[in-house]
C-alpha cells in the first residue's frame, strides 16, 4: 500500500470502482470509459502462481483490518495534536519571541516535508519516520495556529478544526453511500488539478519573496478565498483516494505493517484540509 496522496503515489490499487480481484494478479477489468491499468492488479500476490490471497479479516491475524487503520491514524493524528499544544505553550508569538517561533516552526515543516519525502520512497512503511514527520508537523501547524489565533482572530482555530472534521465526515458519508466513485477518470484529474495548484502555489510564494508585495493575490481578498475553497475541495478528493485504497488494502490482504501507510495518507490530508481551511478562514475573519 502507499499514501494516496498523489504528490507521493508509489504503488497502488485499482481504482475503477469495482471490487477487487485479489485471487489473481490479472488486471481488474476497468470500467466502461477507463482504460485498463497496470495499478489494478494486487500487489500482494507472490510473484509466479496465481494463487489465492488469504482474507484479511478471516484467515490472516498479519493482513490489514480495518482497526488497525483507526489505531494507526488515532496515533499519528494523536502526536500531530500533542506536538500542536506543545509548540503553542513553549513557542510564543509575541513581539520578542516571534522570529525565533517561527524560524523553529519553518525548520520542522522542512524536516517534516523531508521525512515524507523518505517514507513515501520507502518500499515499507517505517512508524518511526510516520511519527516523525507527525510531530514535526505538529510543531509547525502549533506556531502557525497560535499567531493566527493571536493576531487575527481567537476563535479561527476552532473554527478550522471543526471545518476539517466536517469535510472529512462529509466525504466519509458520501463515499459510504458511493455519491462519490474514484475511478481512473478521478484519480487523473486529482493529480492534474494539484499539480497546477502547488504551481500557483509556488508562482505565489516566488512573486511574494521577490518584491511582487502579496504575491498573485492568493492570501488575501476574494482570490484568497477561492483559492483556499479549491485547496480544501482538492484535500476532500485526496480523503476519498484515501478511503479507496484502505478498502483496496483491505480486500487484497495487505500486511497489517500497510496500515501505517494508511493513517499517513491520512494524516498528510487532513494537514492539508486544516491549513486550507485556516487560511480561508483568517481572509475572512481580517477583512471583517
Amino acid at each position: 500500500m502507499k499514501s494516496s496522496n498523489p504528490i507521493f503515489s508509489r504503488r497502488g490499487f485499482e481504482r475503477d470502482g469495482s471490487p477487487a480481484d485479489v485471487t489473481t494478479r490479472r488486471p481488474v477489468p476497468a470500467a466502461a470509459g477507463d482504460r485498463p491499468t497496470d495499478l489494478s492488479v494486487n500487489p500482494y500476490l507472490t510473484d509466479g502462481a496465481p494463487g489465492p490471497v488469504k482474507d484479511a479479516a478471516r484467515t490472516d491475524s498479519g493482513a490489514m483490518t480495518i482497526d488497525d487503520v483507526v489505531v494507526r491514524t488515532a496515533t499519528t493524528l494523536g502526536t500531530v495534536a500533542v506536538a500542536a499544544v506543545l509548540s503553542w505553550v513553549l513557542l510564543p508569538v509575541d513581539e520578542a519571541n516571534i522570529g525565533r517561533s517561527y524560524g523553529i516552526a519553518v525548520g520542522a515543516a522542512l524536516v517534516a516535508f523531508v521525512l515524507s519525502l523518505v517514507q513515501a520512497f520507502r518500499r515499507r512503511p517505517s512508524p518511526a519516520l510516520i511519527l516523525g514527520y507527525a510531530a514535526l508537523e505538529g510543531v509547525f501547524l502549533g506556531v502557525i495556529s497560535s499567531a493566527t489565533s493571536t493576531y487575527i482572530s481567537p476563535g479561527v482555530v476552532v473554527q478550522a478544526v471543526l471545518g476539517t472534521f466536517a469535510v472529512s465526515a462529509g466525504v466519509l458519508i458520501a463515499y459510504r453511500m458511493r455519491w462519490i466513485r474514484v475511478t481512473q477518470r478521478f484519480y487523473g484529474f486529482v493529480l492534474a488539478a494539484t499539480t497546477g495548484f502547488l504551481i500557483l502555489m509556488l508562482a505565489n510564494l516566488l512573486f511574494s519573496a521577490f518584491g511582487a508585495g502579496n504575491g498573485l493575490g492568493f492570501d488575501s481578498g476574494a482570490l484568497g478565498v477561492v483559492f483556499g475553497i479549491v485547496g480544501i475541495l482538492l484535500g476532500a478528493c485526496f480523503l476519498a483516494l484515501d478511503f479507496k485504497q484502505i478498502e483496496d488494502g483491505i480486500a487484497y490482504g495487505a500486511p497489517r505493517e500497510e496500515s501505517w501507510m494508511a493513517a499517513f495518507g491520512l494524516t498528510l490530508t487532513l494537514v492539508w484540509i486544516y491549513l486550507e481551511a485556516l487560511r480561508v478562514l483568517s481572509i475572512l475573519n481580517s477583512d471583517n
